[in-house]
């Protein structure tokens, strides 16, 4: 039993085939899924896609890509929409400095209303940072400080400083394909750091397939090569391996478990 805990079911990669790109996960062993808000006006489309399927739960957020979309959101419309059962975590939100689609200002804005969403709600946040290492754990620990909130490093690929900074505020972590790529060493290393307990496992699909169908299209069914990746990573069985990534998952999205 595998708990994909980032996918994005919305994206037009799988509007032609999302039924069977769901048969083929829930053949695979994927019993839960969280599907991902990255912009508002694209929340409608995966509330339905959560409230047609029991297995599935969606967040809702925005993306630090879309910032600047979004300048004037204010933590209310999270926690309005965060009333509904089957929203299960705030974000994805956070920090990304390689692309730049958005002021890094407008960025922080949003994070921090993301926080103080997630502070309300007691939702898990769900955190995206790239290349804003230093930034992303000064906000965290100084709102942390302003008083606690559940985080999730979501996809993690940044330094060892940041994981731990992140570790001491309590965070968890979730491995994607990249942890099967062969020159993610760095990512290998930071992540054998964290302890077990506070590690789960995602796709981010359609995004980031895993050896060895990286380039193609990344499916949920492909959570069981994530899964391998992280066993043999860890020296631990498959098995065991998924054993403790659903039930740390579960432990994290309360309400899915529902």
């Amino acid at each position: 039993m595998l708990f994909d805990t980032h996918v994005n079911l919305h994206a037009e990669q799988f509007d032609a085939d999302l039924p069977d790109v769901l048969a083929r996960a829930r053949a695979a062993g994927v019993t839960r899924f969280v599907t991902i808000c990255d912009r508002l006006d694209r929340y409608p489309a995966l509330k339905a896609i959560a409230d047609a399927n029991d297995d599935i739960t969606c967040t809702v957020g925005v993306h630090p890509h879309y910032a600047k979309d979004y300048w004037s959101l204010e933590a209310k419309t999270l926690v309005e929409e965060a009333r509904d059962a089957k929203v299960v975590g705030i974000g994805e939100t956070g920090l990304d400095q390689h692309y730049g689609y958005s002021a890094i200002a407008l960025q922080e804005r949003s994070f921090v209303e993301h926080i103080h969403a997630a502070r309300e709600t007691g939702l898990l946040l769900v955190v995206h940072t790239r290349e804003a290492d230093d930034l992303t754990g000064d906000i965290l620990e100084r709102e942390f400080r302003r008083g606690p909130f559940r985080i999730l490093m979501h996809c993690y690929t940044s330094g060892a400083r940041l994981a731990q900074r992140a570790l001491d505020l309590g965070a968890s972590f979730s491995v994607s394909g990249i942890l099967s790529f062969r020159r993610a060493t760095d990512v290998r290393n930071v992540m054998a750091k964290v302890p077990l307990e506070r590690i789960i496992l995602e796709t981010d699909c359609p995004y980031l397939a895993p050896v060895p169908y990286r380039g193609r299209r990344n499916e949920p069914a492909y959570l069981a090569d994530v899964c391998r990746a992280f066993a043999d990573h860890r020296g631990m069985s498959f098995e065991e391996a998924a054993r403790l990534t659903t039930a740390n998952a579960v432990n994290l999205f309360r309400r899915a478990s529902r």
